[in-house]
């Protein structure tokens, strides 16, 4: 019987010809990421379970990305980056991206150049940005949404503390081989459409609890169409989904970006055999889809823009690791520019790289050599507050959090969760939508098919790529 790419990278990192979905396999890690919430925790366990002086198995594949509660004033949130800072010190970690801003107590001064500070911004983003992500390989990591690394053909999931200070110690985890659900998309991609309304219709149809503990494999040449960047707002919402990884066929988008950014030379590309086994199968037809969003407050409650134009709405917000990059920003930029939003609405960088990225490049996803064509210049123009890379509101965090909702109020957003109190308030709404619908409804105050704003494929040229 045939394997899938979720069971051949299993097998392979067990050291074994074959498994099945079912199997409990002892795997070797390849990575493992944590950041500045479940950091500590990790080490506290590590320390707890390993002894005071014991060393981490490899200091080179133990990223650890700052991310979630950075510009704030909280003092908890700031011992937190000192206890990974310590920790960082005292192993040799190669990899850690310090937000060498944070300096004593208050709310930290961003950086005031993108280019020149070692903090790097949202964990999922970077990682790809800074090279760990590759094909075949077995990525673990203490935030639920690394999953999105699914996208370069890995198998890549979120852990516990608990099991992330054992791999810490030993390179090594206990996993159970998850069935693959296949989810088949034909066409190209339409200009109104981005890989949010694709995974807000899975979710839609099979519910937040419709892959738990499976594989989300997203296959057909409507996932080929898209950038490398989108397929990662699929494979980061598989979660959403109950999901245990999501992942995406490679081709040469996925090994022309890896070959340029990864930081060790050698990797293997697997595919699904052709009589592999699925649990479960569904096809979509690009172009009949429309766009779409999730109602509160739960990321399956699915309608289509166009039924909700009666929900009037008090923010916008366009940020995190699903709708945060640079291709969502300049989806974003080609709806608002010239224009002038109608809410307060917010922007938040995925990570520095993508700040930079929104300074020097124009809507066609190009250089420009005048900075007010820039991304970032447009939807400043286009009355956006602009904030500086990190998780920001996506999760909440404390009140001094930019763009937080502190009030119960209406707010669209490219996050990637809308339950209670998830961007703050317990009682606000929040619902989900592409960088594109999130735009088309800053300009009308409600929720807005974008339709009503482009119909011509949006360009994204070199932004992204490598």
């Amino acid at each position: 019987m045939g394997m899938t790419i979720t069971e051949k990278i299993m097998a392979s990192h067990a050291g074994r010809s074959s498994v099945s979905p079912g199997d409990n396999v002892w795997v070797n890690v390849d990575v493992l990421m944590t950041h500045d919430v479940c950091g500590p925790g990790t080490i506290g366990i590590f320390k707890e379970q390993f002894g005071n002086d014991a060393k981490v198995w490899d200091n080179t594949r133990i990223p650890i990305i700052p991310d979630h509660y950075i510009f704030t004033a909280d003092s908890k949130c700031h011992r937190n980056i000192e206890i990974l800072r310590d920790f960082v010190k005292e192993q040799g970690i190669r990899y850690y991206y310090d937000p060498d801003f944070i300096q004593g107590e208050g709310m930290p001064n961003p950086y005031l150049d993108p280019t020149k500070t070692t903090y790097k911004g949202v964990c999922h983003k970077a990682l790809p940005e800074e090279g760990h992500c590759r094909p075949g390989e077995i990525l673990l990591g203490t935030d639920s949404h690394t999953c999105t690394a699914g996208a370069f053909g890995q198998f890549a999931t979120g852990v516990g503390n608990s099991d992330a200070a054992f791999v810490m110690g030993t390179g090594k985890t206990w996993l159970k081989v998850p069935p693959t659900m296949k989810f088949t998309f034909h066409g190209q991609i339409p200009p109104y459409l981005t890989a949010k309304d694709l995974i807000l219709a899975v979710i839609g149809e099979i519910g937040v609890g419709g892959a738990t503990y499976k594989t989300m494999y997203f296959a057909g040449e409507g996932i080929e169409s898209l950038t490398l960047e989108d397929r990662m707002t699929l494979t980061n919402m598989a979660i959403e989904a109950g999901g245990k990884n999501g992942v995406c066929d490679v081709d040469q988008k996925t090994l022309d970006y890896v070959k340029a950014r990864s930081n060790r030379p050698e990797w293997e590309v697997y595919r699904d055999d052709a009589d592999a086994t699925y649990c479960y199968e569904h096809e979509w037809d690009l172009g009949t889809m429309e766009p779409m969003v999730a109602k509160p407050h739960s990321p399956d409650n699915k309608d289509l823009a166009r039924n909700c134009t009666d929900v009037k709405l008090d923010r916008a917000y366009i940020g995190s690791c699903t709708g945060g990059k640079i291709t969502d920003m300049i989806f974003a930029a080609n709806l608002l520019a010239g224009k002038t939003v109608k809410i307060p609405s917010y922007v938040v960088p995925g990570s520095t790289e993508v700040h930079q990225d929104m300074l020097k490049l124009g809507l066609n996803g190009e250089p420009v050599e005048d900075v007010s064509q820039s991304v970032y210049a447009v939807l400043e123009a286009a009355g956006c507050n602009m904030g500086a890379a990190s998780c920001a509101a996506c999760l909440g965090g404390p009140e001094d959090t930019f763009g937080r909702l502190n009030e119960p109020i209406n707010c669209i957003s490219t996050t990637n969760r809308n339950f209670p109190g998830r961007m703050g308030h317990k009682e606000a709404g929040v619902y989900l939508a592409s960088p594109l619908t999130v735009a088309a409804s800053a300009l009308t105050g409600v929720v807005t098919d974008p339709r009503e704003f482009v119909d011509e494929p949006i360009a994204t040229g070199s932004a992204g790529v490598v």
